[in-house]
């Protein structure tokens, strides 16, 4: 869990260094807004001495072992550069144009130009029911197919997938689409809801037309091109390959972890910093060497739907406003690398970093946010002053910041297996500060720094100090989903129902596994002590059962608990576990869990009912209660979240 102390600590250090560093105070230095009023102009020796003086003090406050930075224009790269240590026991360097790194989801950038070469070929229709490609089908929701359009964008409505996304061994790519099949929880077209396994579709819609295996098409068609040398998406690496891979680190000074292996179309790139330079470069100039101008200006162009005000998906990349400007490009994170990559199309401009630890506390997504804010500062500055001006009156935008304040489940996740419990925890929550202004801590915490939210439009908030923004969907009076332009291309929020909402539930929980662990504890207490005292229990045989039951499934509930921590805690740190290694322990909890709870709730419901009208206390009698209420409070749970059954889709 991220240590929000120690984040927020470190983003005001970055913060500070980025002050220094991107904007410096002397007086022999020109304004960046005036040093490129015009055309964008990217001189070599100041981006060096610009990241030179920002990245390595960042990853080593942030407890990084190494990264890589590349910017590029439409002539080349224009500075590249790595830093720190790709493995940290061998004392070896990051070099920017031979160390290979794992860049996650960028792959996707990758897969999706794929599809787009094959669209150009002719063999795919971005409008087509994608069940036209398969040799398996993927059933209607409502009645309705899903295309390669809404896969592009996220929108095909699938709910999370984590079975087998990290395996610890190959796993062939049709396979891994069959098997892996995750239902369809909204109607394609409508929600944007990032999704791998669609991503991985796509990719093996790309092998089924194009009658060549995955790794093979994109090194003939994409590597090949581009001169991408150091690249690949074989798994595991290659011989001539597998020298140059960076170490992948939790943080400096920790143990190197192992090789991940991901599903090759949605994460499974490795690559140097300089090849992916390459790939920015032949999209800044319209897909030069892999694509059609006119295919690469559709994939840039593209709006997909999404809330009004917000940034949206375009084929593949998704926007990101800095400045007022319009970037598109692709994050990417697994178990160790974190990266960025972003493209101006208008400017001709791209910027790629790629780092090879997580650091202490998370504050990889710190580094890469604040990297692309101060270069844009300085490089990409806005083409006019942009006021904050607010758009409502002040009564209004009280009203407002109360009526969006609630607990928000994010369409990413999932919704029909146990893992649904994991994003009922990890709820959103939107709040409203003393003076009724908007409050929303996890960009906060996220280490985006702190925000003045100020509601420009209805419903439409712009941070005073940046170009973060927050809209909202009301339709009769009432909040349908929100996101943030951080996120809102491939995630919106939806407002927790009642049934479901962390704010009330959890507080709930938290009493029900007290209690019952209250009466798991002092069963044993309660017969040590009658033990020594020589007093026997004076009940009936049925109640005395009822009574002993109680201890018992309390016990199975306090056991299944604490496994189902271990679960999640172990998941977590190796999602390769998700894989099979741990179905044993999983099936298992999900039996001894909603067992043990309908046992307790009968148990204790007997046992109650017996006590009335006898000698014992009121303060008895209602501990008993409590304790069948909050059986049923668990059971509630176990049947919301899916705690139960042997499915192993998910």
């Amino acid at each position: 869990m991220r240590l929000v102390t120690r984040l927020a600590v470190i983003c005001v250090i970055l913060m500070l260094s980025m002050t220094v560093v991107f904007h410096p105070a002397s007086a022999q230095q020109t304004p960046a807004a005036e040093s490129y009023p015009a055309d964008v102009n990217l001189p070599a020796d100041d981006i060096a001495a610009l990241l030179d003086g920002f990245v390595p003090f960042a990853i080593a406050q942030a407890r990084i072992a190494g990264a890589v930075v590349v910017v590029v224009d439409r002539e080349g790269i224009v500075f590249q550069q790595g830093y720190g240590l790709a493995d940290m026991d061998a004392g070896r360097p990051v070099i920017s144009d031979e160390t290979l790194f794992r860049p996650g989801s960028i792959s996707k950038l990758f897969t999706w130009t794929a599809v787009m070469q094959q669209v150009e070929a002719g063999r795919i229709d971005l409008d087509a029911d994608i069940n036209t490609y398969l040799d398996f089908q993927i059933p209607p929701l409502d009645g309705q197919p899903i295309t390669m359009r809404q896969i592009m964008t996220h929108t095909a409505g699938f709910e999370e997938a984590l079975r087998y996304l990290f395996t610890a061994g190959p796993m062939p790519l049709e396979v891994y689409v069959k098997q892996s099949l995750p239902a369809r929880v909204f109607v394609p077209g409508t929600t944007p809801a990032y999704s791998n396994y669609a991503s991985a579709l796509a990719g093996y819609v790309v092998v089924r037309v194009s009658g060549q295996p995955f790794e093979t098409y994109m090194a003939d068609n994409i590597f090949a091109p581009l001169d991408m040398a150091k690249s690949t998406f074989a798994q595991p690496l290659p011989e001539a390959h597998a020298a140059y891979m960076s170490r992948r680190y939790d943080a400096a000074g920790w143990p190197a972890q192992d090789f991940q292996m991901i599903v090759a179309p949605a994460g499974g790139l490795s690559a140097s910093g300089a090849d992916i330079g390459r790939f920015m470069i032949a999209h800044l100039n319209d897909g030069q060497g892999i694509l059609r101008p006119e295919t690469a200006r559709m994939m840039h162009a593209y709006q997909a739907p999404g809330i009004e005000g917000l940034n949206r998906m375009a084929l593949g990349f998704y926007e990101k406003s800095v400045n007022g400007r319009r970037g598109i490009g692709h994050g990417g994170d697994t178990q160790g690398f974190h990266s960025d990559l972003t493209i101006f199309p208008d400017e001709g401009v791209g910027i790629y970093i790629s780092l090879n630890s997580s650091g202490v506390g998370g504050e990889s997504l710190a580094i890469r946010q604040l990297l692309l804010e101060g270069f844009a500062d300085r490089y990409l500055p806005p083409k006019a002053p942009q006021e904050i001006v607010p758009g409502v009156d002040a009564a209004t935008a009280k009203e407002h910041a109360a009526l969006v304040s609630g607990n928000y489940i994010s369409s990413r996740g999932s919704f029909t297996n146990f893992l649904s419990f994991a994003g009922f925890l990890g709820q959103i929550p939107v709040g409203v500060t003393a003076e009724g202004k908007l409050s929303f801590p996890m960009l906060e915490n996220l280490g985006l720094g702190a925000f003045d939210w100020v509601e420009i439009a209805p419903f439409v908030w712009q941070d005073r100090h940046s170009s973060q923004t927050i809209a909202a969907e009301v339709v009769d009076g009432k909040v349908v989903r929100m996101s943030t332009d951080v996120f809102s291309p491939v995630t919106v929020l939806i407002p927790a129902p009642p049934s479901q909402d962390a704010a009330l539930w959890l507080p709930l929980i938290g009493m029900a596994v007290f209690v019952i662990m209250l009466q798991a504890v002092l069963w044993p207490v309660r017969w040590l002590v009658r033990s020594r005292l020589g007093v026997p229990l004076d009940l009936g045989k049925v109640h005395l059962t009822a009574y002993r039951a109680t201890g018992f499934f309390a016990w199975g509930v306090v056991l299944a608990v604490l496994g189902w921590m271990f679960f999640l805690t172990a998941a977590s740190t190796d999602a390769t576990l998700l894989g099979g290694a741990m179905d044993g322990v999983l099936n298992t909890l999900r039996v001894v869990l909603p067992v043990s709870a309908a046992g307790l709730a009968v148990a204790a419901f007997i046992h109650m009912g017996l006590s009335f009208g006898g000698r014992r206390s009121w303060f008895a009698h209602f501990g008993r209660l409590l304790l069948f209420l909050s059986a049923l409070v668990l059971l509630w749970i176990i049947y919301t979240h899916h705690l139960y059954g042997f499915d192993l889709r998910f």
